[in-house]
């Protein structure tokens, strides 16, 4: 009877694993990617794919001016340790130049690497996903004519059992929905540009929204903002419950320069990002504005109250 039960549990065991392994198994490469026909990157759309994306934001080399020197480095904390990004120059040792154009966009959309593992989702891929082939092929053509920076980036510190990358699999299967961005036939062209830039390129949901226990973005409070999931401070509400009092040329403005109607200005990582969107065509800035602003109210979570001073 005993031996029944064991070999019932290790049958058991094998099916599980092998269950396992099917769903966790990464996307396979994007050949297609490179089979279009004649086909001649747009470096100029690579450089607009460039700031909207945020690539200078993560990947330039920590403490040094030049935003285009992109050898990684940047500690990224996170509830489940901190990643450092990648090395995305065209150096063929330490970067991506001896990466093919398939595998840059498997990369970015997929979030699989070269070597058939699942990237961790601190790569926005999640929206990426959502965004323009031929854009990403822009995006690859326009770091090819950056400047190689050698030096590899030291491993995630990530603890067990979230450093385990076959995992993301299952993540994936829970959060990724890579289904393309299909424009609104009742809106403008400039509330589409804007809906395809903030929902793809501009990953701007990946920081301005709640996210559950796993690290998932909780769908109900999308843009609603929530706890800077680098620990410290708080990331503002976008939907007009959070900036209602904004008019499009308030939001325009600071898109540009950071300057918020009240006098203020952005901090923390939202300065990385202002002078990524203050390069952007000022016609990308007004749709990214236009469509912000037809984001409905919506309550984000409660903001954890500060605690009294004590008397002194």
């Amino acid at each position: 009877m005993r031996r029944r039960i064991f070999l019932g549990a290790g049958i058991a065991a094998i099916v599980g694993f092998g269950v396992y392994w099917w769903l966790t198994e990464p996307a396979a490469p994007l050949a297609d990617a490179v089979t279009h026909s004649a086909y001649t990157p747009d470096l100029a759309n690579g450089l607009v794919v460039f700031n909207a994306g945020g690539c200078a934001s993560c990947h330039a080399v920590p403490n040094q001016p030049d935003r285009l020197r992109l050898g990684g480095g940047l500690a990224i904390r996170s509830p489940f340790g901190t990643f450092y990004a990648p090395n995305i120059s065209p150096d063929k040792a330490d970067g991506i130049g001896g990466w093919t154009e398939a595998e840059f966009v498997t990369a970015v959309t997929k979030g699989v690497s070269p070597g058939g593992q699942h990237y961790f989702p601190v790569l926005p891929y999640t929206s990426y996903a959502h965004a323009k082939v031929a854009d990403i092929r822009d995006l690859f053509a326009y770091l090819k004519t950056l400047a190689p920076v050698s030096g590899k980036v030291r491993d995630h510190d990530v603890p067990f059992p979230f450093n385990i990358r076959r995992n993301v699999g299952i993540w994936k299967l829970l959060f990724f929905d890579d289904t393309p961005f299909t424009p609104d036939s009742a809106r403008s062209a400039q509330w589409n540009r804007g809906a395809y830039l903030v929902n793809s390129l501009g990953h701007c949901a990946e920081c301005h929204s709640p996210r559950n226990f796993l690290g998932g973005i909780v769908a109900a409070q999308r843009f609603a903002g929530g706890p800077n999931p680098e620990g410290e401070g708080w990331v503002p509400n976008i939907t007009q419950k959070g900036i209602g009092d904004w008019n499009a040329k308030d939001l325009d403005y600071f898109l540009k320069t950071g300057q918020t109607p009240d006098g203020d200005s952005a901090g923390g990582s939202m300065v990385a990002v202002i002078k990524n969107t203050s390069q952007l065509p000022d016609a990308d800035a007004a749709a990214i504005t236009e469509y912000v602003k037809s984001l409905p109210p919506v309550e984000g979570p409660p903001r954890p109250k500060k605690a009294k001073k004590a008397d002194g």
